[in-house]
């Protein structure tokens, strides 16, 4: 659902809103450390995020044991990135052995 911000004004919440506005920045900072909901999230300065594009995916058939399929179709939908993701594990793991004995 999408709300404008004149609507999410209006929509009831728990938050204090005038006394938060009115809080210094270092008193915020306290309220978060205080908040177990914060822990550890406040002290990652320096960190980076990497965008990655996913490759783009080719259709194909492959033929898996039953036993296989049946293990990652019982955790849900998703499956297919799944197994793709196995294989990813894989090929990364194998080139970066294939790497260490290059070097």
């Amino acid at each position: 659902m999408r709300y404008t911000a004149e609507e999410l004004a209006q929509l009831p919440s728990d938050i204090d809103w005038g006394r938060l506005r009115a809080m210094t920045e270092e008193e915020v900072e306290a309220a978060a450390r205080a908040d177990p909901d914060w822990e550890g999230l406040l002290d990652l300065e320096g960190w980076t995020a990497t965008v990655v594009v996913p490759p783009k995916k080719a259709p194909i058939s492959i033929r898996l044991d039953e036993d296989v399929l049946a293990f990652f179709k019982a955790s849900g939908p998703g499956y297919q990135k799944r197994i793709n993701a196995v294989l990813r594990a894989y090929m990364d793991a194998a080139a970066a052995r294939k790497g260490a004995d290059e070097a």
